[in-house]
């Protein structure tokens, strides 16, 4: 860890208070130099630091940037994450993909302040700006056979929605399967990946990423997404490392117990789907159903028009009318 990182981790770990520049020096093993370009370049990246004579440095409390001591700061002591904060990547599902193929530790989470080819499913983009959002994706070893998969995706959902509730105080509910939204709009969308070894039919690993619109982008949303999509904070104060904080810890909870669902019933509550006319879109078609519960898999179940009902594994379903009825 260079001189940089290492400031950085020691003014988040005192970010409420002034450190002297002699005691950031010694601390690292460094010159009184050394500490002032450490802190010039955290300054050229976008950290706000502010500095006092005869007080030292201190990380400013608007500051919201990401990094690993920010986002740990706010984590238990024991957890079981090791964080790497990249400024900008194609996507964070990607890099810990390729970290996974490379042998990579179960909890090594990739998070980043730019994403330049986010996804969402099924290959949709999701949109992911600098300074705005919390991207970030975790590679896990899971022993739960990859038919289950869907699992990881719903847990996720409830860990999302459970850490917006909790550092932004406003209902989440879940938009089956992998969507989140708050207010009516879409804050949050989840991508699970994983390869599959064919002799057993279980994961040699998985990915679990999820994006969150944090704040409201600079230059607005596009306009493909300005009627739909929304943002968990109004913007003020810092807070995308707490929610980045929340949603490991949240889903580790699950995680580590996934295969017994106690999450289930919560998810089903929080499906606001459920009772309500949907258009399903699968296989290149658009029909409608009413969507009417949740199987045990989680499943959406859909009653067509003539009363019969079907457990859907997979498709993009919206509230609406206007498409042909379902067939079976």
């Amino acid at each position: 860890m260079n001189t940089r990182d290492r400031l950085l981790r020691l003014l988040e770990g005192n970010r409420e208070r002034f450190v002297s520049g002699e005691r950031l020096a010694e601390t690292l093993g460094v010159s009184r130099n050394a500490v002032w370009k450490a802190v010039r370049a955290l300054r050229e990246e976008g950290y706000v630091i502010d500095a006092a004579t005869n007080r030292g440095y201190r990380l400013a409390q608007e500051n919201d940037l990401l990094s690993p001591a920010g986002i740990e700061r706010f984590l238990p002591e024991r957890h079981p994450f090791d964080i790497v904060v990249r400024k900008r990547v194609d996507s964070t599902n990607a890099e810990a993909r390729r970290r996974a193929l490379e042998g990579a530790a179960e909890g090594t989470v990739i998070v980043a302040e730019e994403q330049r080819a986010g996804r969402g499913r099924p290959g949709k983009r999701f949109y992911s700006p600098p300074g705005s959002g919390v991207y970030l994706s975790v590679v896990l070893r899971p022993t739960l056979p990859a038919d289950r998969g869907q699992l990881l995706t719903c847990a996720a959902a409830v860990a999302g929605a459970r850490a917006i509730e909790r550092v932004c105080g406003c209902e989440a509910l879940i938009k089956w399967v992998n969507d989140i939204y708050m207010d009516g709009r879409k804050v949050a969308g989840i991508l699970t990946e994983g390869m599959v070894d064919i002799e057993s039919g279980r994961f040699e690993h998985a990915v679990m990423g999820i994006g969150v619109n944090a704040k409201m982008p600079a230059a607005g949303f596009p306009a493909e997404l300005a009627d739909v999509a929304g943002a968990v904070a109004d913007g003020a104060g810092a807070v995308r490392a707490e929610l980045a904080a929340t949603i490991l810890e949240e889903f580790w909870r699950l995680y580590e117990r996934i295969e017994e669902r106690r999450f289930f019933e919560e998810y089903r509550r929080r499906c606001f789907l459920l009772g309500q006319p949907v258009v399903v879109a699968r296989d290149g078609s658009r029909v409608r159903a009413r969507a009417v519960d949740l199987d045990d898999d989680f499943r959406l179940v859909v009653e067509l028009p003539d009363k019969t009902r079907l457990a859907l594994p997979y498709g993009e379903v919206s509230a609406g009318r206007g498409a042909p009825p379902l067939q079976s």
